[in-house]
């Protein structure tokens, strides 16, 4: 695929993905068929790999009563005929295993490996049950195997670019934390409190135990790297307020007040323009006889 066509291709949804190469008219009735659950196989580039027994089971429940409405979406195995690749769907194939059915809705497709992968991330992240682990890997491959960049991605995707970032960064974790992250003990918002941090494990091995919420992760890791915790705003009394509105009248320039311990605090001038620092600078030191 030319770089024109990815391009192209950037946007459009997984509808527009799956249908791109067919006219309006819609799917054609030969692409569109039942086959033998015993047919297909899982797929390669699916980047799930958590299949919670308990929601299958829910699904499968769903499936018994109201069948399986959206077809899976599949794709010929080279050397194997009659056998079929899942692209999209393979939850919905385990599922339907278990709600004893014995044939499903399929969408046959002619997909290179390009357009399968493409197809199976966009399918699964589109769907809020996938761990950000999984999430992470399926941009990964994008990126690294097939040339997108982080902007291409959150185009196709519909996600932002700082979305796309603070996931891949999960990556970079240890093994364990990221199994963690993946059977779901540990969430992502805690999981990106370890990032670049020696004793992640250790970090986790805690969060999970004490079952510590974001915040206090937060702060713990604040605590230990030797960061001061941000000081809570003290409420300012009228005599403060009136101080900040005479000086930011006689100045012209915003002012702000913010008391300390005892009788220690800031004074805060805000300025705009570098012309109004220098006549700061110049009437202070007139006052100091400079």
């Amino acid at each position: 695929m030319t770089a024109s066509t990815q391009k192209n291709r950037l946007g459009r949804g997984l509808a527009s993905l799956i249908n791109e190469r067919f006219d309006e008219t819609g799917i054609g009735a030969e692409d569109r068929r039942s086959l033998p659950l015993a047919l297909l196989r899982a797929g390669r580039f699916n980047p799930r790999r958590n299949f919670p027994e308990e929601q299958l089971e829910e699904l499968a429940a769903s499936i018994r009563e109201r069948g399986l409405v959206q077809p899976l979406v599949v794709r010929p195995i080279a050397g194997e005929p009659r056998v079929y690749e899942i692209v999209a769907g393979e939850r919905r194939w385990r599922a339907a295993q278990l709600a004893n059915l014995h044939e499903v809705p399929v969408i046959v497709r002619a997909l290179s490996d390009h357009e399968a992968v493409e197809i199976a991330i966009i399918e699964n992240v589109q769907r809020e049950d996938l761990n950000a682990i999984e999430e992470g890997e399926g941009y990964r491959l994008l990126m690294d195997g097939h040339g997108y960049t982080q902007e291409d991605l959150a185009k196709v995707i519909g996600k932002s670019r700082s979305h796309l970032a603070n996931t891949l960064r999960l990556l970079k974790l240890p093994d364990s934390v990221q199994e963690l992250v993946r059977t779901g003990r540990l969430s992502a918002g805690h999981a990106r409190a370890l990032i670049g941090r020696e004793d992640a494990t250790a970090l986790a091995t805690r969060i999970v135990n004490l079952g510590l919420s974001v915040r206090q992760v937060e702060a713990l890791t604040q605590e230990q790297s030797g960061k001061p915790k941000p000081r809570k705003n003290k409420i300012k009394d009228a005599d403060t307020k009136a101080a900040e509105a005479e000086l930011s009248q006689a100045l012209g320039l915003g002012v702000e007040i913010r008391p300390g311990r005892g009788e220690k605090g800031e004074l805060r001038i805000c300025y705009t323009k570098l012309e109004q620092l220098d006549d700061i600078c110049s009437r202070l030191m007139r006052r100091s006889g400079r």
